[in-house]
């Protein structure tokens, strides 16, 4: 086998395994919704086994040795469960993510990526801990925010791992690459408003406020509540107090959190449908109009989710689902960007002023 192959054979492995770390970060973010949403975030007391235990405790003996350990949070098997699967997904995740680290490292003489791998190993720790803090910490709100903002992250990075390993970026053809230069960093401005979007949905699932407006298009029979509190709702100075199971915001503050992830989606909505618009105006490419089909498609998938779990009172299975569709929003926006990744700004201006270049060049 020759050095070239070898390297090649490298490649597809690592990009096989960091498309299953991908795919397995989407399951541990939808494992994280529903763990939080069948209210088991403190379903095990301690960090990281369960009651002092590898598993859930069930047998009367476990059960009872586990209550004498912990007698303030006795033990609840239906909530156990869902929490150890969810840590038992996001340990897997992060043996997969350290092997891909340990692999890039080995062969980095080959031209494997490896700094990237290090750096996604790196924040797994850092996730580790903000979920061990999520539970000795009792649900503290911004600590909760973090931890899912975390998971999104992590799944955003082995998602651009996953591509410099395995997809090619779209040959475009010069007339194409000015309009779809000076649109670039307006993609890049969507990413940042999804990443926002996202954040203020961890913040309302951290404060229990999905349920504080439960009609449409208005919250609480008014287009603009009186009752709101956006200095109580948005306080990140809260002290850590002894458990926040529920959420410990008023009402009005809630409403005000609701309201804001609400003007976000219809911001989000408006900027993604014109930007989407001109992207698919500017380029003939299939590439390029397929990686655009998808974030419309996510964008709508996700916007009906969203008014399902109003409408419909925050069933457990689309609010899952939603949550899966804002990792998916996330994905297809950053394979948008991969796609228009190639194409360099400042050649891209020159084919559009072939006069200047002339003028420099001669000078």
């Amino acid at each position: 086998m020759t050095g070239e192959s070898a390297t090649a054979q490298r490649f597809r492995k690592m990009g096989r395994w960091a498309l299953v770390a991908t795919l397995l970060a989407v399951v541990v973010v939808m494992l994280g919704a529903w763990t939080r949403l069948v209210h088991a975030g403190l379903g095990c007391p301690d960090w990281p086994g369960c009651y002092g235990f590898l598993t859930v405790p069930q047998s009367e003996a476990t059960i009872a040795i586990a209550n004498a350990r912990f007698p303030e949070s006795p033990v609840d098997v239906a909530k156990g469960w869902p929490e150890m699967i969810h840590r038992y997904a996001a340990g897997t995740l992060g043996l997969i993510v350290f092997g891909l680290a340990g692999y890039g490292v080995r062969h980095r003489r080959r031209g494997l990526p490896w700094k990237l791998p290090l750096f996604i190993a790196g924040f797994i720790v850092l996730q580790a801990a903000f979920g061990m803090w999520t539970v000795t910490l009792k649900l503290w709100p911004q600590v909760v925010a973090l931890h899912l903002l975390g998971g999104f992250t992590t799944l955003g990075l082995l998602a651009l791992l996953t591509l410099r390993l395995r997809a090619r970026r779209t040959a475009l053809p010069e007339p194409e690459r000015p309009a779809l230069a000076r649109l670039r960093p307006w993609l890049f401005g969507a990413l940042a408003l999804v990443v926002i979007q996202i954040a203020l949905g961890t913040w309302t699932a951290a404060n229990y406020a999905a349920v504080a407006c439960t009609e449409l298009p208005t919250c609480q029979g008014q287009w603009w509540p009186d009752a709101m509190d956006f200095r109580h709702g948005f306080d990140v100075t809260q002290h850590v107090g002894p458990n926040y199971l529920g959420g410990q915001l008023n009402a009005d503050g809630r409403v005000a959190i609701h309201v804001s992830h609400r003007l976000g989606a219809m911001i989000v909505l408006g900027y993604l449908a014109v930007l989407l618009a001109a992207l698919w105006r500017a380029s003939r490419q299939p590439e390029v109009r397929r990686a655009t089909l998808l974030v419309a498609l996510a964008l709508g998938i996700q916007l009906c989710l969203g008014l399902a779990n109003v409408a419909f009172s925050i069933p457990l299975a689309i609010a899952v689902a939603h949550n899966a569709m804002g990792a998916g929003l996330l994905l297809t926006i950053i394979h948008l960007a991969w796609r228009l990744h190639g194409v360099p700004v400042r050649q891209a201006v020159s084919l559009s002023r072939p006069s200047t270049l002339n003028q420099e060049v001669t000078a």
